[in-house]
């Protein structure tokens, strides 16, 4: 596997910049509240959380999404094991997600004790409340291998524009059969081919007002 060892660049001393995408890991103006305001909110949580629920994830990056996530099931008094499944073709070296995570001191516990992890290129975590799989390699062919469906979706790849692999209407379709019933996806993407394929896979998408600067993003949702 052909890890992201090319140098990042970094704005604003904290953002991290891909230089294979040309794209930020997260918003320049605020990443954690685009988090929750795009994958959280938009997959309806935590009403939604149950012991086992299951996330999947389409973009690891910094892991960003993975600590708001952990952080408001822990908050909302969530009992029994959250299931975080990612997929990343490009893994973030250790020092780079440590850093960038550290931007973000309303998740510092959390950051601090999963840094460990990280540092040992850990893909698997297993905590009292946690599950955690960090699948590498290309999703087009990884997110068939996974065999627990997913409540939710976090459609978390770089621009379309910029990385289309993550938004083809064969994966998307693959992420719509990955998807439990009733099982929803969020991404910050309005692209109108992105929808099209998602509501072509089955998925009922709606355009809602976006995060920040962004006028639009997509939330879908799978029929019973």
């Amino acid at each position: 596997m052909e890890l992201q060892t090319e140098p990042l660049d970094w704005r604003d001393g904290d953002v991290p910049v891909s230089r294979r995408f040309d794209d930020p890991y997260f918003s320049l103006d605020n990443g954690l509240a685009e988090t929750r305001f795009v994958f959280l909110e938009g997959n309806d949580l935590p009403s939604r959380f149950r012991d086992g629920f299951h996330i999947a994830e389409l973009g690891f990056g910094t892991g960003l999404n993975l600590l708001a996530t952990l952080d408001l099931w822990r908050s909302s008094g969530q009992d029994g094991t959250l299931h975080y499944t990612s997929f990343e073709a490009f893994p973030m070296q250790p020092q780079d997600m440590i850093r960038a995570q550290q931007a973000f001191p309303d998740l510092a516990p959390i950051a601090e004790a999963l840094a460990p992890y990280w540092a040992t290129n850990t893909r698997e975590i297993s905590l009292p409340d946690l599950h955690f799989t960090l699948v590498e390699g290309d999703a087009r062919e990884t997110v068939k291998t996974m065999s627990k469906p997913a409540d939710a979706w976090f459609l978390d790849g770089f621009a379309p524009a910029k990385n289309p692999e993550l938004w083809e209407p064969d994966l998307l379709t693959c992420v719509a059969e990955k998807t439990a019933p009733n099982g929803t996806a969020a991404t910050y993407t309005a692209a109108g081919h992105v929808r099209r394929a998602l509501d072509a896979a089955g998925l009922i998408t709606t355009r809602i007002p976006g995060f920040g600067r962004k006028r639009h993003m997509t939330i879908a949702r799978k029929a019973a």
